[in-house]
């Protein structure tokens, strides 16, 4: 017996289960993401306690906001990928939330700079195992006219996980410790994946998708015996499916898109209290954490929404609103952007932050349902691992630590708040490239619709 036709699990009987039940697993779903978030955010939002506390200096604090944590993330990410385009996937994403809770916990008892690294890393391993099986899940729940839309909601679990972050992070930072945040946020993930385990079922692959199309990835496993021969095969399986993933204009062209704004997106995240605190010091930090959450659980949650919901009713008609509807909003973000950085009163910067978050929402869910509707099925979830490998390598594991070593460079000329200022507003000018790359991206679409649905757009 084939080791595809011995490991996968088998599907659930109902090929298309009902929409009460596929709507509650697209909500648990959402609901990991949001730890997801919660988990990744709550560094940034720390990070001026630790700093204090561990006598740690710019370059320190951007490594552990990003490369400690992407590291792994992004590496580990294509092996447990090709496990999920195989195996069971709800089991992977429980395994992988408990870890990734686990050591969010553990983070809080670091006492000092490579302590909290090797907790950072570890929570990077565990958050390899969650989206892209979970993107791979979704895309076998909703058909790909519904994709965008539910690709946006489990992508609100980013706002959300950055709002609950901000509120509970900044008032647990503030009555207890930042030790203590990193208990209270990470224990709750662990109930989650037992939830998760319990009550999500795998289902059929493909089960929306035109069973006449080829996939020339579908028989493709390792039948070799010996452990060399078949991690050779494993490896050149990976590289192949990865070479044809890029050789798509218009996956390519998101995948850079994505990347370029994400650059600015994680460095902003991450260094944004460190900000407030430095540019606005006479500013109430309990307000910036505040508003930081209700406008990023308002504000970006809806424009993540949006951007599923726009896309799926008007790429109906002209497929390359996938790639237009982010480019328009990304144009919109630019500018409020800087209004944020530069104007002198907090309040001020606050309220632009409001235009800012909505439009940056914006290409969330159609980035990520081109991701699987131009992926042959059998590798959808490496599909997302090589996106996110790219982006995360490049955006999480550079955006913050440029930031940090730009803001500590600049240091010795101007003072810390306008160093940071200014190493924030350099990074933010990826995302004006990344508007462009989603126009381009929009223009290509209908051509390689075609080729990788059958459907003519």
């Amino acid at each position: 017996m084939s080791e595809s036709s011995a490991n996968v699990t088998p599907p659930v009987p109902t090929k298309t289960p009902s929409r009460a039940y596929r709507t509650y697993v697209l909500f648990l779903l959402t609901g990991v993401y949001t730890f997801n978030f919660i988990d990744r955010q709550i560094m940034g939002i720390l990070a001026p306690g630790i700093q204090k506390d561990l006598g740690l200096a710019d370059w320190q604090l951007g490594i552990l906001m990003g490369f400690a944590f992407a590291v792994l993330y992004t590496t580990l990410g294509i092996p447990i990928a090709r496990l999920a385009d195989r195996k069971n996937r709800v089991t992977i994403i429980s395994i992988a939330l408990g870890l990734w809770s686990g050591f969010t916990a553990l983070s809080g008892a670091a006492v000092n700079f490579t302590q909290l690294a090797l907790a950072r890393v570890g929570v990077g391993i565990g958050e390899a195992g969650g989206s892209p099986p979970a993107h791979s899940l979704i895309s076998d729940y909703f058909p790909k006219e519904e994709r965008a839309g539910a690709l946006s909601v489990y992508a609100m679990g980013i706002p959300i996980g950055v709002a609950f972050a901000f509120l509970a992070g900044g008032w647990l930072t503030q009555e207890f410790s930042w030790r203590v945040a990193f208990v209270v946020v990470g224990l709750p993930g662990l109930v989650m994946a037992l939830l998760l385990k319990l009550t999500v079922r795998e289902p059929q692959r493909g089960v929306f998708e035109d069973d006449d199309k080829p996939d020339e990835f579908k028989s493709t496993h390792v039948e070799a015996e010996d452990f060399s021969a078949a991690m050779r095969d494993e490896i050149a399986t990976v590289w192949r499916a990865a070479k044809h993933l890029l050789s798509i204009p218009t996956y390519r062209a998101i995948v850079i898109a994505t990347t370029a704004i994400s650059f600015s997106a994680y460095a902003n995240g991450n260094w944004v209290v460190t900000f407030y605190s430095r540019s606005h010091p006479d500013f109430n930090i309990l307000l910036v954490y505040f508003w930081l959450g209700i406008i990023s659980g308002t504000a970006y949650a809806l424009g993540t929404f949006l951007g599923g919901f726009l896309v799926d009713k008007f790429a109906a008609k002209n497929k390359k609103m996938y790639g237009y509807i982010p480019a328009i909003a990304l144009l919109v973000n630019a500018p409020a952007f800087l209004i944020v950085i530069w104007h002198p009163s907090a309040v001020v910067s606050l309220i632009f932050q409001v235009p800012a978050q909505l439009a940056i929402g914006f290409y969330l869910g159609p980035s990520f349902a081109l991701a699987q509707t131009l992926a042959p099925v059998s590798v959808r979830a490496l599909s997302t691992a090589v996106f996110f490998f790219i982006l995360n390598m490049i955006a999480l594991g550079f955006g913050p630590t440029i930031t940090g070593v730009l803001s500590s460079l600049l240091s010795g000329a101007f003072s810390e708040g306008m160093a940071l200022r200014l190493s924030l507003s350099i990074v933010s000018l990826t995302g004006l490239y990344a508007a462009w790359m989603f126009y381009q991206a929009g223009k290509r679409l209908p051509v390689d619709w075609e080729k990788a649905t059958g459907e003519k757009p």
